[in-house]
């Protein structure tokens, strides 16, 4: 199988071209300007595509809608169409910011989707110029991702516990961590699976286990570096930021299992090892 990744310095782009994938990033197209994408596609003939391009900025996002609107909908759109026109599986991947985070319950993939924020509208206009493309594709949601490479919140607690021993973290928000290399595999994985029986296309999500506060993502982070800073918990009223971010971001991820057998992993092993690897790269 021969993928084709949009998206090549992400985190989950990386993750894939680590995995074998063509990545390609905006030295051969700029998705604000995504009128070529077919071509793109025509030139590689690949066998399946995964779009993992997209603008991530959240806060940015509230005063750059437009720009937002046509890197995560309208370019997603394009390829889904360029695809279908191939008959080839799509694999297009988007967040929990498409719900509005009330409640407690996991979301489920067809739960009706609220976005609060600009950032999130975007996403969803991706998510909706997929299916309108009408081909063979799979919207794959996932949340609160982590690797050892770009910028996340691992890493950003890293280089906050090197400079204070105390840090106050929002505690009122909950997600389900996952590792950019498990999007990565998991992307593939349906991408293959979708060659092969294309009615498993759809809407379905993809995040890590347990569900788990900001808050004491840090502290897993801290204990697993061995660094010695205090997480004060506390709510999202005392860190304002332009954008609204879900309070309760769990996905349910059950019909990813039943459908593909994939299980939603347990994040913890993989934040200990990408810990250790970037304790490692800063002693050196």
């Amino acid at each position: 199988m021969t993928v084709l990744v949009f998206g090549k310095s992400g985190q989950v782009a990386l993750a894939l071209g680590r995995q074998g994938a063509v990545c390609v990033g905006r030295e051969t197209i700029d998705l604000a300007h995504p009128e070529n994408i077919a071509q793109v596609v025509a030139g590689h003939a690949p066998t399946a595509v995964i779009n993992a391009a997209a603008y991530t900025a959240v806060d940015q996002a509230e005063d750059d809608e437009a720009r937002a609107t046509m890197i995560n909908g309208t370019a997603p759109g394009l390829m889904a169409a360029a695809c279908a026109a191939r008959g080839i599986p799509f694999v297009h991947i988007s967040t929990d910011y498409v719900f509005d985070g009330s409640g407690t319950d996991p979301w489920l993939p067809d739960a009706p989707t609220s976005p609060l924020g600009a950032y999130g509208r975007s996403k969803l206009a991706g998510e909706v110029a997929v299916k309108a493309a009408g081909g063979c594709a799979v919207i794959l949601r996932t949340a609160a991702v982590f690797s050892a490479d770009g910028a996340n919140f691992v890493k950003t607690m890293l280089r906050l516990g090197q400079e204070r021993d105390t840090l106050n973290i929002v505690a009122d928000q909950v997600t389900g961590p996952t590792y950019a290399r498990d999007i990565a595999s998991t992307c593939i994985d349906i991408a293959g699976q979708l060659a092969e029986v294309p009615t498993k296309a759809g809407t379905y999500h993809f995040s890590g286990a347990p569900h788990v506060s900001w808050a004491d993502f840090a502290r897993a982070i801290f204990a697993a570096s061995g660094q010695v800073v205090t997480v004060n918990g506390i709510p999202s009223s005392e860190y304002p930021t332009p954008a609204m971010r879900p309070a309760n971001s769990r996905l349910d991820c059950a019909s990813t299992t039943r459908t593909f057998g994939i299980k939603a992993p347990d994040w913890r092993p993989a934040l200990g090892a990408v810990v250790a690897k970037l304790m490692h790269e800063a002693s050196l």
